[in-house]
């Protein structure tokens, strides 16, 4: 998971000395940041990615308090006093010396023209709340396993920001270029401001990059953080399938669907892990929720409705503020291990604790034994592009590119996968189902590849009211929810013509998936989509088809009973979903239409009765028009 928030004010890197470089908490006056690190047992900063090269810095090194006061309070280079003072001792002047140490443009012209610098973007990586039970309770190989992928997931995630979205910008955005080197300065936490297992790191990516001008002589620039921003859900999806992967892979484990919120995304948790433990350790969902009921009454007495999505969205972000505590004093790792081990043991038991990691383990054996480690990429795409379009109606690539590091994570369940079978997924998921919508304007630049959208032809299915379940009142059927019916019916198309064509040859069986593609009755096999996998030398004597259903065929067995749902594209495992998507959208629709024969047959009240029937006959015309069909654009959306 990831998180951004931007380093904005000048002096914000007090802020981070005082309180993010020093585990959440507040460093006591006068005490310097090392000393106060070493009294508190908590690890120094450090520094990373490839931009340290042009610094003269090493990936690893600690980050001092004069380099965080030097780089993201001054905008200057880390090192600027020993490079002034050696200028100073070949006869510089202090004005020149100094200006040699500033990266790019100097922080006082910015705030000269009444303008707010943008510092850096804090970039916070953590995983899932089932992780961080384990790290805080497992045994220290346990704990060396997680804090390891942690890493190497997060430097995964910067090296993709490198090597696929980071690039600077000058002259109004007029000038860009691609710049493969960030400068991180990088933060470890355990805890969050209850005192409860939290195992994060907050990762300063600085707002200089350098780059070369058009005499070839390298110069330093401001990065195009809008890009960043744009690709952040991609990259917080790739540390999470990084870290998730890692560690099922090394401690034997697998992963299963949490739902966190009713009608969001499910999270992917590790299997084994009691809910009780993961509320135990996530102390403020309660205090948010508790809030956020109240911010949600007052929103509806206030506006006569229940809130939307993305006023959901707004409410959840103030409730989360209203409830965030103030910092406290730091404690050493070793003496949070002991707290959390007996906290847990007083509320829980020496049974649940000491036997955490023999259940997982236990529960991940029984999933990845019905799991195999491969991936069929047809009805990945299909999956990938359906709920996109579903969920956003116009879309680009690093939407496709983060919804199918989601399709891997919740279909593989921690299982191990050939490296670059999320871009793949995604690049066919484009080309096979999306249409692109941005037309290059003749004289201008053409645009890039994240700036270029896609939409679909899915049929998109109709909303429907869920019922509220424990005093709370009902609400609409989320985006998320009705995009897993819109894939869920394609996908079951698909199926029904592989099945219908895997003892056929391999015309009728190619040309069966087509017209499951298309919905048409008769389609060229020549121009069907052939079928892939990851491993394409896999059974090559087989047919298309033959392939086809042997590598689905995991994906339709059958999780064990008490780990239900996910997508395993199984339709018996989505009758037992919370939500029964697709029965309980049909029986929704059929009571609609009751309700509506019935208010038919009511007599007008008044004079005003007929135009106001009238004009809601009309509404439910424009609402009850036909889904597009193959090639027509999207229909109109609620």
């Amino acid at each position: 998971m990831l998180s951004v928030a931007k380093v904005q004010r000048r002096n914000a890197w007090r802020y981070y000395i005082r309180g993010v470089a020093f585990g959440d908490g507040l460093r006591p006056v006068g005490l310097s940041l090392k000393d106060a690190q070493e009294m508190a047992g908590l690890p120094p900063g450090r520094w990373l990615g490839r931009g340290l090269a042009a610094l003269g810095l090493t990936a690893g090194v600690e980050v001092s308090e004069r380099q965080m006061e030097l780089a993201f309070g001054q905008g200057r280079h880390p090192d600027a006093d020993r490079i002034e003072r050696h200028l100073l001792d070949d006869g510089a002047d202090a004005a020149t010396a100094r200006r040699a140490t500033v990266l790019g443009q100097p922080i006082e012209e910015i705030e000269a023209r009444k303008q707010t610098p943008l510092i850096a973007l804090d970039f916070t990586f953590r995983p899932q709340a089932s992780m961080h039970v384990l790290w805080a309770l497992g045994d220290a190989h346990t704990r060396r396993v997680i804090e390891r992928a942690h890493e190497r997931a997060i430097d995964r995630a910067l090296r993709w920001l490198e090597d696929e979205v980071a690039e600077t910008r000058w002259s109004s955005g007029h000038g860009r270029a691609k710049t493969p080197a960030l400068v991180v300065a990088a933060w470890r936490h355990f805890e969050n401001r209850d005192g409860f297992p939290l195992l994060h790191d907050h990762c300063l990516i600085l707002n200089r990059v350098q780059r070369l001008d058009a005499d070839g002589d390298p110069v330093w620039g401001a990065l195009d953080t809008r890009r960043l921003y744009r690709h952040v859900v991609a990259a917080g999806t790739l540390y999470t399938l990084a870290i998730t992967t890692e560690v099922c892979e090394e401690l034997g484990l697998a992963t299963v669907p949490r739902e966190v919120t009713p009608g969001l995304r499910p999270v992917m948790e590790i299997a084994g892990v009691d809910s009780e433990l993961i509320d135990w350790s996530a102390t403020r969902r309660q205090q948010i929720e508790d809030v956020l009921e109240g911010l949600t009454y007052k929103y509806a007495q206030k506006h006569g409705r229940l809130p939307g999505e993305k006023a959901r969205e707004g409410l959840g972000w103030w409730a989360a503020q209203d409830t965030r505590r103030e910092k406290k004093t730091p404690r050493p790792l070793e003496q949070l291990l002991v707290w959390w081990k007996e906290s847990a043991l007083l509320q829980f038991g020496q049974q649940m604790i000491d036997g955490l990691l023999q259940r997982c383990r236990a529960a991940g054996a029984v999933i990845r034994a019905r799991v195999d480690p491969h991936v069929d990429v047809v009805l990945a795409a299909v999956d990938v592009a359906a709920v996109v379009f579903t969920v956003r109606g116009r879309f680009a690539r690093r939407h496709v590119l983060a919804e199918a590091r989601r399709h891997l994570l919740e279909t593989l369940r921690g299982r191990e996968f050939t490296r670059g079978l999320d871009d793949c997924i995604a690049i066919r998921a484009l080309s096979g189902h999306g249409r692109q919508t941005t037309v290059p304007q003749p004289g201008r630049r053409a645009p890039a590849a994240d700036q270029i959208f896609y939409t679909a032809d899915f049929p998109e299915p109709d909303h429907w009211f869920i019922s509220g379940a424990g005093g709370k009142p009902p609400r609409q059927s989320s985006r998320y929810e009705r995009a897993r019916v819109a894939s869920l019916a394609v996908r079951n198309a698909i199926r029904v013509a592989r099945t219908t064509a895997a003892g056929q040859a391999d015309a009728p069986a190619t040309t069966a998936l087509a017209a499951a593609h298309t919905g048409e009755q008769h389609h060229d096999p020549a121009s069907a989509p052939p079928h892939a996998v990851d491993h394409p030398g896999r059974d090559a004597a087989l047919t298309p088809a033959q392939r086809a259903a042997a590598v689905h065929a995991h994906q339709q067995a059958a999780m064990p009973e008490e780990y239900p749902g996910g997508r395993t594209t199984d339709a018996r495992t989505w009758l037992r979903m919370p939500k029964n998507l697709e029965r309980l959208a049909a029986f929704t629709r059929a009571a609609d239409a009751r309700r509506r024969a019935y208010e038919d047959r009511k007599p007008p009240a008044g004079p005003e009765a007929p135009a106001a029937d009238g004009r809601r006959q009309e509404h439910e015309q424009q609402h009850r028009q036909p889904g597009p069909g193959p090639g027509q654009g999207p229909g109109p959306r609620p």
